[in-house]
């Protein structure tokens, strides 16, 4: 047993000491967020009005097709899903993260607007797999009972992406660098076919491969606050009994609404700061240091979750995020002290919807079978997640680009999903914590 396990509580409140296969572990699943949020959502800031430039049609279209393409991604949630209980977490994620970087360089580079939907298909579907799909088996896998800060780590990715991608974009495509969005992307899906080797190299499927416990958990407190009862490899789940159960619907719907007003609100930001009068510099000043401060955001809701529950975290978050929204949705056409409120509020936020994706069902469902309940659970996530693109859409094409009103909808959405997190059963299939309690 190492020095970290023979701690008095046996490791199993630290929020910090996870191991070194755990760190890398987490810091695998970070930079898959992070490639997620600049290829799918923050970065459709610079990319969609660059592309539709060079399509010569209004962003209004390309961002219809980014909503298509968050739709059809959910058959390949479902196809990842298989292949994740077959081949593991470990290879469906490298493969995938493999994918999404081929698919970024051909969307970008896109002659049509049919070409360019059917290669961020691909963009979708494959980072959303590898980052949820796989990733998120991997954090049930490894950190079952801390599964609520790590994903304040893991969702730190979405931050960083916020902070720096569109400045890196935008850098990248400058005169005086890649001329255009079509080269100025071939770096980053570079970076995505290494990521996905090294991950297939470097990454194990479970902590009992590289010799640990769960949550890097000693012995004694393994053996007797964890559940060790014979389970089938799928949990004695099934796809049928999945889609009749209460739980799933609840805890896919409700991770899936919050992630609809987080994605939603990040992917338009810029344009939003742009209508209340920020130059375009300004804006994506802002929103770098609005994501620096949610990196902090993104721990804090990790460390909650970890202290309060899952649950208790949900409810606060959704009524948090509606003030916010609502603040700026006051402000028409200038910059007013609920904008400087709301961009504050929204920042603390904006890692905290992901982390729900995989802590509310890990809560719910436990590690065992976790891969067969997230094969389920998050195509129905992806699909609620994809019409954020469609509201945004709609509102920019009725309301001559004014996107504020797009907040009012998401606002509504967050009120909406705490009646409905407030329904949930936060711990009814979970084994470990139920011999915990014992």
């Amino acid at each position: 047993m190492n020095h970290v396990n023979q701690l008095p509580d046996g490791n199993k409140n630290s929020i910090f000491r996870f191991g070194a296969w755990g760190w890398l572990t987490i810091f695998y699943c970070l930079l898959m967020f992070f490639l997620y949020v600049g290829m799918c959502n923050d970065g459709s800031n610079i990319s969609a009005p660059n592309v539709a430039a060079a399509l010569g049609v209004e962003s209004g279209v390309i961002m219809n097709m980014n909503s298509v393409a968050g739709l059809v991604g959910v058959v390949f949630f479902i196809i990842a899903g298989q292949i994740n209980q077959k081949a593991g977490p470990r290879m469906t994620s490298g493969v995938f993260t493999i994918i999404s970087g081929i698919a970024y360089i051909a969307a970008c580079n896109a002659g049509s607007t049919v070409i360019y939907c059917i290669a961020m298909c691909f963009v979708y579907g494959g980072i959303m797999s590898a980052g949820y799909v796989a990733g998120g088996t991997l954090v049930a896998n490894w950190f079952p009972k801390k599964k609520g800060i790590v994903m304040g780590y893991t969702t730190m990715g979405h931050n960083l992406a916020s902070a720096f991608y569109v400045q890196l974009v935008s850098i990248l495509i400058g005169p005086t660098v890649l001329k255009n969005i079509g080269m100025g992307v071939v770096p980053i899906g570079i970076a995505a076919i290494i990521l996905g080797i090294l991950g297939m190299i470097l990454i194990r499927n479970t902590p009992e491969e590289r010799g640990m416990n769960p949550d890097n958990v000693s012995d004694k407190v393994y053996a007797e606050e964890y559940d060790h009862s014979a389970v089938s490899e799928d949990g004695g789940w099934t796809t049928s009994r999945l889609l009749a159960t209460k739980e799933l619907w609840l805890a896919a719907i409700t991770t899936g609404f919050f992630q609809i007003c987080s994605v939603g609100v990040m992917s338009q930001l810029v344009l939003r700061n742009v209508e209340l009068g920020f130059s375009q510099q300004e804006a994506m000043n802002v929103m770098t240091v609005l994501a620096l401060g949610g990196v902090a955001g993104s721990w804090l809701v990790g460390v909650i979750d970890e202290k309060a529950g899952t649950k208790k975290t949900m409810v606060l978050f959704g009524i948090w995020y509606a003030i916010a929204l609502l603040l700026n949705f006051t402000a028409v056409d200038s910059v007013t002290p609920f904008v400087y409120v709301s961009l504050f509020m929204i920042a603390m936020g904006i890692g905290g919807s992901a982390n729900f994706t995989t802590s509310l069902p890990t809560s719910i469902f436990g590690r065992q079978g976790f891969d067969k309940v997230n094969s389920v659970i998050f195509p129905i996530q992806g699909a609620i997640t994809a019409l954020c693109f469609a509201v945004n859409g709609i509102v920019q094409l009725l309301t001559n680009g004014q996107i504020r009103y797009a907040y009012l909808v998401f606002a509504f959405v967050a009120l909406v999903n705490v009646v409905l997190v407030l329904t949930v059963d936060e711990h009814k299939y979970n084994r470990d914590f139920k011999t915990a309690q014992h």
